[in-house]
């Protein structure tokens, strides 16, 4: 656009000076003054043009970077959310189901299985209608095991998300928490699949004694 506008400044100029045949009566002295002045005119236009073009480019380069930082705010936001459990998610992950016939097991008896999937790389883990998070506790046994304040009923399933056979093996591994439940009688069971979703949320606790740092 700018060299177009150039062009026609140029033709511009040069039809006006030789309108009446007017150059045809200069000096040579005049007419070399006149180029000089219209090529410093062309080497301003062309300063200004590629003062304009990189004032385009950083503009652009300025839109590319907040878009890609709003971009990649909503991404670890949405990553947080899941942390936090105020996001339901989705993805591969296991089915868990333990049985307590003879109710012998205990508020930390749950909280060693989902200890042990959280070790083994769950990123979220749902217990019967309670999304389980680093501020969740189990308690009570037997018929009366409570995961943050919520009664669980035998059995219990879990749902998680992580990669489906290091979760199975994290669980079965010997001596480990699906031991501890046979030995109470009861029985873990694990199924693998390749979509899960864990959609039960929470709210964030508001903090009581914690305050932003300045």
């Amino acid at each position: 656009m700018l060299t177009l506008l150039l062009g026609f400044a140029i033709a511009v100029q040069v039809h006006a000076n030789s309108s009446g045949d007017a150059l045809s009566g200069l000096r040579e002295d005049d007419l070399i003054g006149i180029l000089d002045n219209q090529n410093a005119r062309a080497d301003r236009l062309r300063i200004q043009q590629a003062q304009l073009q990189e004032n385009l480019a950083q503009l652009e380069d300025s839109g590319n970077k907040a878009a890609a930082a709003r971009t990649q705010a909503a991404e670890q936001s949405k990553a947080l959310g899941i942390l936090l459990g105020t996001l339901p998610a989705i993805g591969p992950g296991v089915s868990v189901t333990v049985t307590d016939p003879d109710s012998k097991l205990t508020g930390e008896d749950l909280l060693d299985v989902v200890e042990e999937l959280r070790g083994a790389g769950a990123e979220a883990i749902q217990v019967g209608p309670v999304r389980v998070t680093t501020t969740t506790s189990f308690t009570g046994s037997g018929d009366s095991i409570a995961a943050d304040g919520a009664i669980l009923t035998a059995p219990y399933t879990m749902t998680a998300i992580g990669d489906p056979k290091t979760l199975n093996t994290a669980l079965n591994i010997p001596g480990g928490v699906a031991a501890t439940v046979r030995t109470a009688g009861g029985e873990l069971t694990v199924a693998e699949h390749t979509k899960v979703a864990v959609d039960v949320t929470r709210a964030v606790a508001k903090p009581k004694y914690a305050r932003p740092s300045h």
